[in-house]
């Protein structure tokens, strides 16, 4: 299957420009279904059957419907071999890859939603985070190594995380230290993360 034949569901301002950043950085050829968020679009019968959490993002790929924003950015960076994004099956940095993708959902976004609603994440055993301050000193010592989350090396784990804590920082969920700072600012330096922001921009105008 070409790796052009790709539509992808989105609403500026929501969890999928992260998803418009990936496709530039891909180079990726994509046509785009936008769902106003604000009119409720994305709970028609349609989409619902497409996702029934009515959420973007989504890609329809020929046949192949892929949902969950961490699920998006792997099959995506993987349709791309030759753009570097996603490490290999044999590459060394395909676990802890993995393991970054698979933390933003898991771990993160939970603390995040807990913490911006300010209650307490439940006792020990049954929290899928530990600790609001765990995770905080998680990502910081992480991005100490630098300047990527992996090290040397970007890839589409850099699209994720980076996006989500332009937000993040945004709303102040998480404490402004200059390693978060810092990644941030050399994410949205790059020409490909600057596009994706004009061309929703534009939309969201």
């Amino acid at each position: 299957m070409h790796p052009e034949h790709i539509t992808f569901f989105h609403w500026p301002q929501s969890r999928s420009a992260g998803t418009r950043m990936l496709l530039e950085e891909l180079q990726a050829d994509y046509q785009i279904h936008l769902l106003d968020l604000k009119k409720g679009q994305q709970r028609t019968p349609e989409f619902l059957a497409l996702n029934p959490m009515g959420k973007v993002p989504a890609v329809r790929h020929g046949d192949v419907v892929v949902t969950e924003q961490a699920a998006v950015f792997m099959y995506l960076a993987e349709l791309y071999p030759e753009r570097g994004l996603s490490p290999a099956i044999g590459d060394p940095l395909r676990g802890p890859y993995l393991r970054w993708m698979v933390f933003y959902g898991s771990c993160f976004e939970p603390a995040m939603i807990d913490k911006s609603m300010d209650r307490e994440p439940g006792a020990a055993s049954s929290c899928p985070y530990g600790s609001y301050e765990m995770v905080v000193r998680l990502i910081e010592r992480q991005l100490e190594r630098g300047p990527w989350l992996l090290g040397d090396r970007y890839t589409a784990a850099d699209v994720l995380w980076a996006s989500a804590l332009g937000w993040i920082l945004a709303f102040k969920l998480i404490p402004a230290s200059a390693p978060v700072q810092a990644y941030v600012e050399r994410f949205r330096a790059r020409p490909a993360v600057q596009r994706a922001m004009a061309l929703d921009a534009e939309i969201a105008s």
